[in-house]
């Protein structure tokens, strides 16, 4: 299917772009003498990147200022900050996103790993699928800074960290209250409460979100939500120490991806449905702890968490396949808690010929599952149990990492990780039911050169691995067709190397740039949507990131990354049906730029874009996706000290683009049934046009 672009010429878009940059600009030579409309800010710039921050060239930190000047259409977006990585949509609003980076389809979040404030967020052994990552309960106001790296070479990161990680870290305290009420197509309205007073020596922040969204499917959304959080913090000189609660519940329906060849023959709209009573509900409710303490010469911190989660999601891919007269419907029922605990100790040795920085720490997190539920369904309503399970999963790692300063112009970093999985199913199929434990050594090394030239290299390389779904590791036959399967390894190992440069010889750029390698022994995935476990084969990744931020003047900051993936499996598939080594919805290219105009007086405006390769779905790579280029605009306009106006405007052309595309067997009801299905294309739109209007006060 080719992407459609709406008819709009060069001029028009032109012109659009000039109505939401030029006020800036016309108010700009005023702003220095005009101090009407509120505080004098310092603008910052978006990543702090600059040369010795950190130990990767593709590691870095986002600042709160790009949070504040993206425009995000989902609150799982903010780790599309992170460069190189795209994240779409192929369901409800209220479904976690789909992730896309370094040759990766990481699904839900397998193989890149998310923590907020020292609590995992991946969700392993989960009903939809492994390492599930939904960040709809985030509140991005409240966001200070998110922490990025990639591939396997920090001892500090485990399970599912071999394609990346995102550490997102709440503010403990905002400069004001804050209150935010938003409006927009589609029956989009947010409100927004948040603010930190003192308390007891110490600082009380709070949150509270309120959201409704209809999205622009023929069958709304009707996606409901609301998100609190509530956070105490106290310091003194030499420890610091808080508590946080928050809450999440939403509800919604579903628009799932549906097939071309409805979408061609006029049956439904490209907004529409096949199956129209798809959706789920959802709840997240978490206390943690942290503490940090100067201890001797080092500081020790340390961090304690409980989450009660669950999730009912009712989903229906293939139609009537399956099921011919009752539809192919079902619903993953998730409910579990999940306790865990982190932290570690670093201290620095220094001697008039060497300085040595050292670190140990320690993760430790037990779920329990009960129960987690595939289920055949007609419209939400269940009529059979496919396979009912009771899990206990619990998982134990030690890290210990040093780095060295072995000349002026030399650094080497060495870490060492272990961790060990236990296993415990209880099924309501006794066969498929057992215990297993299994760990692994994860080594680390990285070398770190210069600055020469105000430019670093790096050297890195790491082992690390990815946990596999407790019920593959004890299943032994088909929950369905009852046919015996073989079990999966319980952790996968992946092994990556990056060569890496940064540099600032250019005034005011920042600009890195990271070749990389990453293998995986055997891309063993838990398929959620039909209850079993497939292997699959070995493969291979590489390519190349490139990422540039300019600022060359206090009011402008331009924002650059181009990244480039080659994935393969590298061993044949023991199907001989299956021919190719294309790893299906494997991104090759992905771009995204930005350029911002701050203060401008009461102004503030840019423009982003995000470019989204075409991808192969299917190992011998006969069927591909659509590539799609989507741009989004914000303006913003501060009326007085406390109140500020702010325009967003997403899929700024109107491109009808996909958000995601597949290739598989389907069967439509007047279709001929299942031994004659093949497999055919189906997508999810990306969404059309919409602008939200934001009225923000402070006091």
């Amino acid at each position: 299917m080719e992407p459609v672009l709406r008819a709009c010429p060069a001029p028009c878009r032109c012109a659009l772009v000039a109505s939401l940059l030029v006020p800036a600009l016309a108010r700009a030579e005023s702003a220095s003498a005009d101090t009407h409309y509120g505080e004098e800010i310092e603008v910052t710039g978006h990543y702090e990147n600059a040369v010795g921050t950190s130990d990767a060239a593709s590691a870095g930190r986002i600042t709160s200022q790009l949070v504040e000047d993206r425009p995000i259409l989902r609150p799982g977006e903010v780790l599309e900050l992170v460069p190189g990585l795209v994240i779409t949509q192929h369901s409800g609003a209220g479904k976690a996103n789909q992730y896309f980076l370094r040759g990766f389809n990481l699904d839900h979040g397998t193989d890149f790993l998310t923590t907020l404030d020292g609590m995992p967020v991946n969700l392993r052994t989960h009903a939809h699928g492994q390492g599930y990552t939904d960040l709809n309960f985030l509140i991005p106001e409240l966001v200070q800074r998110v922490d990025y790296f990639k591939g396997p070479y920090f001892a500090s990161k485990g399970d599912f960290a071999s394609a990346g990680a995102a550490d997102i870290h709440y503010a403990g305290s905002l400069p004001q209250n804050l209150v935010t009420l938003t409006g927009g197509n589609f029956r989009y309205g947010r409100a927004l409460f948040a603010g930190s007073p003192q308390l007891a020596g110490g600082d009380l922040l709070y949150g509270i979100e309120l959201f409704h969204e209809d999205g622009p499917w023929e069958h709304p959304d009707d996606y409901r939500r609301v998100n609190g959080v509530l956070r105490y913090t106290r310091r003194s000189l030499a420890a610091s120490w808080g508590v946080t609660a928050m809450g999440y519940y939403g509800l919604w329906n579903a628009t799932d991806q549906i097939p071309l060849r409805a979408v061609e023959s006029g049956e439904i709209g490209r907004f529409g449905a096949i199956d129209p009573t798809g959706g789920g509900k959802t709840h997240r409710f978490s206390l943690s702890g942290d503490y940090q303490q100067d201890l001797g010469n080092g500081v020790l911190q340390a961090n304690v968490y409980a989450v009660k989660y669950r999730l009912n999601l009712f989903s229906n891919f293939t139609y009537f396949l399956d099921h011919p007269v009752n539809g192919d419907q079902f619903e993953q029922a998730d409910d579990r808690w999940l306790f865990g605990t982190s932290g570690h100790y670093a201290w620095t040795v220094s001697t008039p010929s060497i300085s040595l920085h050292a670190t140990v720490g320690w993760e430790a997190r037990h779920d329990r599952i009960s129960p987690i539920g595939l289920y055949q369904t007609v419209a939400r309503q269940r009529l059979t149990t496919v396979r009912r399970d009771s899990v206990r999963e619990t998982s134990a790692g030690l890290f210990a990492e040093a780095e060295v300063a072995l000349t002026r112009w030399l650094r080497a970093v060495a870490g060492l990780r272990y961790d060990h999985y236990f296993f415990d199913v209880v099924s309501d199929n006794p066969i498929n039911s057992g215990r297993d434990d299994a760990g692994r050594a994860s080594p680390k090394l990285s070398a770190i050169f210069g600055p020469w030239a105000k430019t670093e290299l790096f050297v890195n390389f790491g082992l690390g691995f990815h946990s596999n779904d407790a019920r593959g590791v004890t299943t032994t036959v088909d929950p369905e067709s009852g046919e015996p399967v073989a079990k999966v390894t319980p952790l996968v190992q992946t092994r990556g190397g990056e060569l890496g440069a940064r540099t600032e010889i250019l005034p005011d750029v920042q600009s890195s740039l990271a070749l990389w390698r990453l293998d995986i022994d055997s891309e063993l995935l838990f398929t959620g949507d039909a209850g079993t476990t497939e292997p699959s084969r070995a493969s291979r990744r590489y390519g190349i990131e490139w990422n540039t931020q300019w600022h060359p003047m206090h009011w402008l900051v331009c924002d650059l990354v181009l990244a480039w993936s080659h994935a393969r499996f590298t061993s044949p598939d023991p199907n001989p049906s299956v021919t190719g080594d294309r790893i299906p919805g494997s991104i090759e290219w992905a771009a995204s730029a930005g350029v911002t105009f701050h203060e401008l007086g009461p102004w503030r405006a840019g423009v982003y874009m995000r470019y989204f390769g075409p991808r192969p779905l299917i190992e011998d790579d006969s069927a591909r996706s659509t590539s799609s280029t989507i741009f989004n605009a914000q303006t913003s306009f501060r009326i007085t000290p406390w109140a500020r106006l702010t325009l967003d405007l997403f899929n700024l052309f109107d491109a009808q683009v996909d958000d995601i595309a597949y290739f598989y067997r389907s069967r439509l009801r007047d279709e001929p049934a299942a031994p004659a299905a093949r497999r055919r294309l189906h997508f999810h739109p990306a969404e059309r046009r919409s602008l939200r209007l934001a009225a923000t006060f402070t006091f």
